[in-house]
């Protein structure tokens, strides 16, 4: 007969405390317990899934009826333990909470409980997940779990502790357990496949540790999944493709392109990432945790703190020695903004490209160009080939053509700088002359009463930053709107469908059809300018709300009226309708 496989998890469940992985502290303070025969008559067992609370109980309650115990373990030999080891014991009970949580079900249990035992000294009753008891239960329980009889004793379970009532918590010891650690976890995992005899990989190990989250049975439940996707190796390819994780190539190659301030070849990468299944945020997310391990990986003292086996620890620490820690820094605050808004974006891949786009902009020491501290230096997005060539054709014939040398860094800042600094010719409505400002302004007071500026950094007759033209305050407007929380959806929608429009270097108008719609703008001023005068690089920016009501409108108001409107249009609906008797009523 062909042996019935089991999983790894059940498998190599450790039998005795010695065998428990992680939580030595707690293993010890039981074995001594048990040793000098100073038992509590209730303990409650809390922690993450998958850390070893219900192995512990199970553990705990065959040592403490077994008839030659050693120094807290149990012999394994006497009746006890065989009857345990076989699955007959009367002594241990185990209820699960999930699904006995009635009072009916406590009743049930403390009648039980007034048997003492056949074989052994103690009678356990180990409830797993005891947070699902209801109040009733619980209060049920309440007596019993206080004073039980000298042969019983209650080992309660849980992962949510907080759930309990302080009136159980009172009644019991409380054994909080820890959440393994990656070299833990690693450890054992390379233990059960040396005896399986799988070869293994150790930075598919770590991936699969850090999977985990803490919790052992999650950790054996996959390192099974990854052996029979790779056919009895568990590589990093195999983990990866599996578990359907990023892997750090992506990551590295980020943070170089961003430092390379390549943005086109930063797009492509997150095109990549997307059609590999991942979530644009997902990726940014992950960008993030990188761009801490590699401020982690600059100082040896922080080293140990990444997760990461030792070759790619060099790896990290090989990348964070390239950069500063000011590009890092600046890196990791514009990832955790995208986070913070990521959710509430209607556009998620645009949240995720405008935020690499800003990494990629951060200056060699981590500088801002967007932080309004000055003139921006924008660095090139994106090459223009037409426009490239139809310079070329303007310059005069050279008599020799001279191979050009790349220029470096600092030339291209220097080439930034002084074309930023040369005069850019007036357009839009940036160039307009005194006559029409002052026309326009007389045109709209007429519709619109006169709205104070902003105290601080309010408007003025001279610009205080950079000068602003439609385009960029219509993209900015939008990014504002998308950025907005849900809670403002209805007047961020609105402001969607609104064209800003600058009607004199530090004034913009915004037209609204309801003087309504104009109060909820209002309300929203002091918001929506604060953001753009950071955004714009300009601290003189206001806005004006402007009120523009529809004329030579007839709106119907009644089916009546309605019906009237369409039969000037179609005299054979009134025969339709006294065919058929309809009324409109």
């Amino acid at each position: 007969m062909e042996k019935q496989y089991l999983v790894s998890a059940r498998k190599y469940r450790p039998a005795k405390f010695d065998d428990v992985v992680g939580q030595e502290a707690l293993t010890t303070t039981l074995k001594n317990a048990i040793a000098s025969g100073k038992l509590a008559h209730a303990y409650l067992f809390c922690g993450p899934r998958g850390v070893g609370k219900t192995t512990c109980a199970r553990i705990f309650a065959k040592n403490i009826n077994c008839l030659n115990p050693h120094n807290g373990e149990a012999c394994g030999e006497c009746e006890s333990c065989r009857a345990f080891a076989e699955g007959r014991s009367f002594n241990i009970y185990e209820l699960d909470a999930a699904s006995n949580n009635s009072v009916e079900d406590i009743r049930s249990l403390t009648e039980q409980v007034l048997t003492p035992p056949q074989i052994g000294r103690y009678k356990v009753y180990i409830i797993d997940e005891v947070h699902m008891l209801t109040t009733s239960a619980f209060n049920a329980f309440l007596k019993t779990l206080e004073e039980p009889p000298s042969y019983v004793i209650f080992i309660l379970a849980t992962t949510e502790k907080h759930k309990l009532l302080p009136t159980i918590l009172s009644r019991c010891q409380i054994y909080d357990f820890n959440r393994m650690e990656v070299g833990e976890t690693v450890a054992h995992l390379k233990r059960v496949a040396a005896s399986e005899g799988i070869e293994v990989e150790d930075e598919a190990l770590n991936l699969i540790a850090r999977k985990a989250d803490g919790g052992m049975r999650d950790a054996l439940s996959i390192f099974d999944q990854v052996a029979s996707y790779g056919n009895g190796r568990v590589t990093y390819e195999a983990a990866l493709a599996d578990l359907n994780v990023l892997a750090y190539e992506y990551y590295f190659k980020a943070v170089d392109l961003s430092r390379q301030h390549d943005v086109p070849h930063l797009m492509v990468l997150l095109d990549e990432v997307i059609k590999k299944g991942f979530d644009p945020g997902q990726f940014i997310s992950g960008l993030g945790d990188h761009l801490r391990d590699l401020l982690m990986s600059r100082d040896q003292v922080t080293l140990p703190l990444l997760d990461v086996p030792d070759d790619v620890k060099q790896r990290y620490h090989e990348q964070a020695v390239k950069l500063s820690q000011g590009f890092i820094y600046s890196a990791m605050r514009l990832a955790n903004q995208c986070g913070l808004h990521y959710k509430q974006s209607r556009n998620k891949r645009f949240q995720a490209e405008l935020t690499l786009i800003m990494i990629a902009q951060l200056g060699d020491e981590g500088e801002d160009p967007y932080a309004g501290r000055g003139p921006a230096e924008i660095k090139p997005l994106f090459t223009t080939p037409g426009r490239q060539a139809a310079q070329q054709d303007n310059q005069p014939a050279q008599p020799t053509v001279q191979p050009q040398q790349p220029a470096t860094p600092t030339e291209v800042k220097a080439t930034v700088r002084q074309e930023h600094q040369k005069p850019k010719p007036q357009q839009g409505r940036i160039g307009f002359s005194i006559k029409k400002y002052a026309a326009a302004e007389t045109q709209a007071s007429t519709q619109v009463a006169a709205e104070q500026p902003l105290a601080a950094g309010g408007a003025s007759s001279e610009p205080h930053g950079q000068p602003v033209d439609d385009t960029r305050l219509g993209y900015e407007w939008r990014l504002f709107a998308n950025s907005m929380p849900i809670e403002d959806k209805a007047i961020s929608a609105r402001m969607l469908n609104m064209t800003p429009r600058m009607i004199s270097p530090t004034v913009f108008e915004v037209n609204v059809d309801t003087p309504k719609v104009r109060e909820m703008m209002l309300e929203k001023r002091g918001e929506i300018v604060t953001a753009l005068r950071t955004a714009l690089s300009n601290h003189a920016i206001d806005m004006q709300v402007t009120v523009v009501e529809a004329q030579n409108v007839k709106v119907a108001i009644s089916p009546r009226e309605k019906f009237e409107e369409l039969k000037a249009k179609n005299s054979d609906l009134e025969e339709f309708v006294k065919t058929f008797g309809l009324r409109f009523d």
